[in-house]
Order: C-alpha cells, then structure tokens, then sequence
C-alpha cells in the first residue's frame, strides 16, 4: 500500500545564485514569502469506534468526482508552482547532471531463451525502451517485439509491465495500462510472426501462463477491491474463459505461472503470512489442479519444479529465515519423505533460489549483507561468490534455461555502478558482462562509503549505510539526506543512484537507514516492525537520524528525510514524533490514514494488509494503530518543510491520503515552514510513467530538498 489565483512572487526572492556549490543556487523561503495556500473547506464527518468519537474535517475530499475535489487539488498544484518558481532553473540544472549521468542510448545484456536472445534498449529522446529478440545468435536479424514508445503515443500516462512468449516462440500476452495504475493492467496477445493481435484480451489481468499447446492460457483478474483472486482458462479462440479457480479468503491473492522445467502449471496463493501451491500437468491443461501442500495458517512455501524432484522453499514460525527441502515428485504429501537440502538457519535468510539441472543456486542475506552460494543437486561442495565491499548490494538473477552450468548476478553499491557478472558453475570463473556506464564520469575514489550502527530505545542495534564525498570534515554542518522504507519485509537495500550523486557532489551526505520492519537483518527483523511492533519502525529511523547528528555527520538544521508509500508512513509519523530532528521532508505519495483506510474493506488492498498492519475492526489493533496514524495525530506545533506528493491514479495509496493529510496539517501546524501538495493528475503510485518525466520529478524533489539544507 501503500506501494484560486495565485500572485506570482517578485523577482526579489527568486534570487538564483551561481551554479558553484559552495554557494547557496537558492534563497531560503518561508511561507509568508508566498501568497497564502489554499484552504480546504472544513465539513466534519464524525466516527465512533471502541466508544471513541473521531471527526474527520476533510473525509470528503475521498471524491474525484466532486468537482470541489479536484478544484481543491488544481489550487494545491498552483500554489506548488508558485512557491518552486525560485528553483526552475536549478531544477533544469539538476535534470541536466542526472541526464548526463545516464547512457540515453544502451541496450541490456542478452538472455538466451529457447534459442532467442532477449534484450531491450532504450534510445536518446525516447521516454520507453524497445523490447527485441534475435533467433540463435545475436548476429542474426533484429525483431522488435514491443516498442513501447509507440505504444504510448498521446497518452500522458503508460505503464508497460511486461510479457510472456509461448512455448513455440510465436506469441506472446502482454500487460500495459495507460492510467499510471499499479494494480489494474489490460492483457493482450500478439503474434510475433504478423504483429497482429490474436486470440481475446482482459481487463484487470494480474498473471498469465502458457499451456505446452500453444493455444490454451491461464490468467488471474482482479476484483472490485483490485485483489488479483480468479485464475481462468482460455483457449485464443474461444470467446470466453472458464474460471478453475477463486481464492475466497479476502486476506489472501492468487496468481498464476508456468515452471523452468515446462512441466507444470502453478496457481498460488498467498497472505503475509502464510500460502498454498496448486498444480497441474503443462501438456495436460484440461486437468483439474491439485493441491500441492495444504494451507496451514503461518506457514509459507514456494515450489520450484527440478525434472527428477521438488524443491521447496519453507518457512513457518520456527524457521523464520527459510529452509529448503527435496521432495519426490510423487508421495510428497508424507513429509517423512522430505530431505533437508538447505537447514533452518538463524541467521541467514533465504532470499531466492533458482534452480538448474545439475545446480542450485541461493541468495543469501547475511548480518544484513548479500550472499550467494551454488550447490550441487547431488550433494557436494558448496561454493561462495564472495564481495568485498563493506557495503553492497548483490542480487540473483539466474538462467532460464534448465541445462545451463552458468547463472548471473548483479552488484552494486553506493559507490559502484551496477554490474552484470556471470558464473561459470563448473570453473568457478566469473565473467563481467555488463557494467552501467556513466557517461559524464565517475570516480568511485572520489566517495567514502561507510556501515553505521545507532542504537534504537530499546537498546538494539541498527544498521546505516552512509556515502559522501571524501574530504568531508564532520563538524556538524554538512547537508544530508536519510532515506528508508520498512514495511512488508522489504529491505533497504543499498545501490548505486545515479540521481543521488547531484545532492552528494553538493556536499551532501546520504544515509539509507535499514530499520525495522525490512528484513535487512533476517526474517524476525520484519516481525519486529510490523503489526503490535510497528512504532519500532519509527523509533529506529530517528535513532539513525540522531546518530548522524551524534557524529558530526549533519546537524538537525540541515537534516531532509524522504521515503514513499508505507515509506511515506514513516516520514509522516517522524514529522509528527520528532519534528525539530529535520529540516526538510519529503513524503512521496504517503500511506497516512492509516486508521480510516485499514477499517474501510472496499478500499484497494485493505483486507490483504490486516496482517501487516493489524485489522482495527478488533479493539487492541483500532487503538495501536490510531496511536501512531500520521493523519490522526497531527498535532499543533511546528513542524519541518514538508513536501507531499501522490497520484491521481493511484490504486495503492489513493490520492485523497496525502491531500487531506496537506490539508489538515496546513490547519494546525504553527510555523512558518513551506508546506506542498505536488499532486499528479495523470498518473498513479509511480509518479511520472516516461523516464525523461521520471528524471524530472527528482530534480523537483532535489530542489525542494537544496532550498532548505544546503
């Protein structure tokens, strides 16, 4: 989840300074620099729950069909324009060393894929990549399956989010939407050959697999509330499917998807905390599907098909890092025939697996750094690819094709490009493949990167990771940006960002907090941030904030903090908690009312979160979360800059949650502090859908940042 006319100012305060970045390249503004912002009309609505009366004085801003609505968030916008009106030209600025940080014109390293070669390239000018193949070898003629740009043509809105080719290489089912929408997708079938449309297509497609006839599809849709809950059946010539599966449990969503191996058809479904796999033949698609291991309540499993066996990832509340087990490809029901492959281990978290005929690859998460290991099917050694950084991020990519002896992976790191690596199972050779270029220049010897532990209230410790620009002096006068998430298990992985280095090149030093509620240090590092827990979360990211204070990193009055979606929870609820600890804030599309959201079930997303965040329908989690919901306890006080933005079309946080928190803020708050509403009113919970647009909401978010800390 969350994931009226204004004047313009003089020419007197918007001052722009030179582009030296010892200098300030903007005058700091207050609010009273400004004509006032809008006012949002006060009708109160009143709640009662647990015998507690709530009035809400902005619930009705819920409407985008009022035209109130909508009138409210053209002011906010204007108004926002009004007040960044001093920074167009360092927003250009910003835009620009961005863009020439950025290979406009590159392409992907191949993937061979039964017996094409796979990759996409992006083209200087264009908003969207190019999706191409070549058949055997990459000298052969180039065929472009889908140019997205194209595609997305006079839309101001175009999200592509993929394709699946068929067993015989000839079509493909391909997701798009042209709202901005993360959740609600059409689904259509090319035919590569013509480049026609075949078959049927559907609206609110979530997943889709090919049956090994070429001809049959299985797919989900979603429902009303957007949980992706019905699997189908369709041949492309029939003009309706048929439904072989609904997942009536309202906590739990359901997708379809095809195995390495081709062997089999896999529905699953899945809560937070617990999922179930079903399964049938790929020849046979007719097949009704069999439970692969029934459901039990807290208990998680992923199946991944090996031609001889089962390997199955399983994690239940005694082994909450993971473990893998071999299981037969018949009477795997009796667990007594179940094999430890990989034990239980506290911790290390298993992260990912991907399996090959003769090997097993593993991505590990260890004291809260990646790890990947390579085991033999048969038993044998285990080997390690080891990193030196002392910070890093590695992901595994795998090979998706079963034979194969070699897989990828990528690395990265605050001060290291991206790199595509991959490794040859049986020499042990790894081979660069790809490195991320930085066209203007980049010099890793130029940034210091660090690992900083800070010590939250209840005495654990949390991991930071830092990047600066070497030479810094820690005197507490620095500018710096903390960034994290920390919800739903996601961790706050560190990479290189070719954006970040035009606040880093300014002096800035950024931090990325890997707090509570992530699982950077394992599986019970989430359960230790969510639900009765979920203040941890916050308490850690201002421990980190302190720390950086602490070690003359920063001080409080040149500290921004940013994060989006359950991100923009935490941002919202530390303004609320600690406001004097920032200067800045930015609150990207935020998940703010938590307790009016989480009690309303038709909303997107709503029922499958209440093992997230707690289900307030039950007294203990109503009054915890209603304890700490950013919307709700906004109090009277100062607060720091705060820039909110969101999404018109936003499915994941819809757009009244940052308007009316904007609105009830600017009503209590007592400072002088700008205060913003950036609402997108073409787009959803990504922003900008074009990368050139993309770039050029950093660049607004940046500039917003710089006139307050720098």
């Amino acid at each position: 989840m969350r994931h009226a006319n204004l004047l313009i100012v003089s020419t007197a305060l918007l001052l722009i300074a030179s582009c030296n970045i010892k200098k300030k390249e903007v005058t700091i503004l207050k609010q009273s620099d400004f004509p006032a912002p809008p006012v949002a009309a006060v009708i109160p609505d009143t709640f009662m729950n647990f015998g507690q009366q709530r009035i809400d004085n902005y619930y009705w801003l819920k409407d985008k069909n009022n035209p109130k609505v909508i009138d409210y968030l053209h002011a906010e916008n204007a108004y926002t324009d009004t007040v960044m009106g001093p920074t167009k030209e360092l927003q250009r600025k910003i835009y620009d060393e961005i863009l020439g940080r950025i290979k406009e014109d590159d392409e992907s390293y191949p993937s061979f894929k039964d017996g094409y070669y796979y990759y996409s390239r992006t083209e200087k000018g264009k908003q969207y990549p190019t999706y191409c193949r070549r058949k055997g070898s990459m000298e052969a003629a180039e065929e472009v399956i889908f140019d997205v740009n194209r595609m997305a043509e006079g839309k101001p809105a175009f999200i592509f989010r993929g394709y699946s080719i068929s067993p015989d290489n000839s079509k493909a089912a391909y997701f798009f939407n042209e709202t901005g929408s993360y959740a609600e997708f059409t689904m259509k079938i090319k035919d590569l050959a013509s480049g026609e449309l075949v078959g049927f297509s559907v609206e609110g497609a979530t997943s889709v697999a090919w049956a090994n006839d070429n001809k049959t599809l299985f797919y989900s849709t979603i429902d009303n509330t957007l949980r992706s809950s019905r699997i189908h059946r369709q041949a492309l010539d029939k003009p309706e499917g048929t439904l072989v599966y609904e997942e009536d449990d309202v906590k739990f969503t359901t997708y379809v998807y095809g195995s390495k191996t081709k062997q089999y058809i896999f529905i699953t479904s899945s809560s937070s905390t617990t999922s179930e796999e079903r399964y049938i033949s790929a020849d046979r698609p007719a097949d009704s599907f069999k439970v692969f291991l029934p459901r039990v309540q807290d208990v998680e499993y992923s199946v991944y098909p090996h031609q001889e066996k089962f390997f199955v990832r399983y994690k239940d509340k005694e082994n909450l890092n993971g473990m893998i087990y071999e299981m037969p490809l018949t009477g795997y029901e009796d667990s007594s025939s179940w094999k430890v492959f990989v034990p239980h281990d506290k911790k290390i978290r298993i992260e990912g697996i991907d399996v090959l005929k003769e090997y097993v690859s593993l991505e590990l998460r260890k004291n809260g750094l990646t790890e990947i290991q390579v085991k033999p099917v048969s038993g044998g050694d285990v080997k390690t690819i080891a990193f030196p950084e002392p910070v890093y991020s590695a992901w595994l990519n795998g090979n998706p094709e079963y034979d194969a002896v070699t897989f990828r992976y990528t690395y990265t790191s605050l001060n290291r490009p991206s790199t595509l690596y991959e490794y040859n199972i049986t020499s042990g050779e790894t081979a660069k493949l790809k490195e991320q270029e930085i066209p203007s220049g980049f010099n890793p010897g130029d940034y210091e990167v660090e690992r900083l532990w800070a010590t939250a209230p209840d005495g654990v410790k949390v991991p930071m990771a830092i990047v600066y620009k070497k030479g810094l002096k820690k005197d507490g006068t620095n500018p710096a940006l903390i960034y994290s998430y920390g919800s739903y298990g996601i961790s706050s992985d560190v990479y290189f960002s070719a954006s970040m280095f035009s606040l880093i090149d300014r002096g800035f030093v950024y931090a990325i907090a890997q707090i509570r509620g992530g699982s950077d240090l394992g599986e019970q590092w989430y359960e230790d941030g969510k639900l009765l827990h979920k203040k941890n979360t916050f308490t850690d990211f201002i421990a980190c904030s302190e720390q950086l204070i602490r070690d003359g990193y920063t001080s409080a009055d040149r500290l921004a903090a940013m994060g989006g979606s359950a991100g923009g929870l935490l941002m919202s609820a530390v303004a609320n908690m600690r406001p004097d600890l920032y200067q800045t804030i930015v609150a990207q599309v935020p998940f703010v009312d938590v307790i009016n959201t989480m009690l309303d079930e038709s909303l997107p997303l709503t029922t499958g979160e209440y093992e997230e965040w707690g289900n307030p329908n039950e007294e203990e989690y109503y009054r915890y979360i209603l304890s700490y919901s950013p919307y709700d306890n906004i109090r009277v006080q100062d607060y720091p800059n705060i820039l909110v933005t969101g999404g018109i079309n936003d499915s994941q946080v819809l757009f009244h949650e940052p308007a009316k928190y904007v609105a009830k803020l600017r009503s209590l708050k007592t400072d002088d502090n700008i205060l913003l509403l950036h609402m997108n009113m073409d787009s959803g919970h990504g922003g900008a859908t074009g990368r050139y647009e993309g770039i050029k909401d950093t660049a607004f978010e940046f500039a917003f940042i710089l006139m307050f800390t720098h």
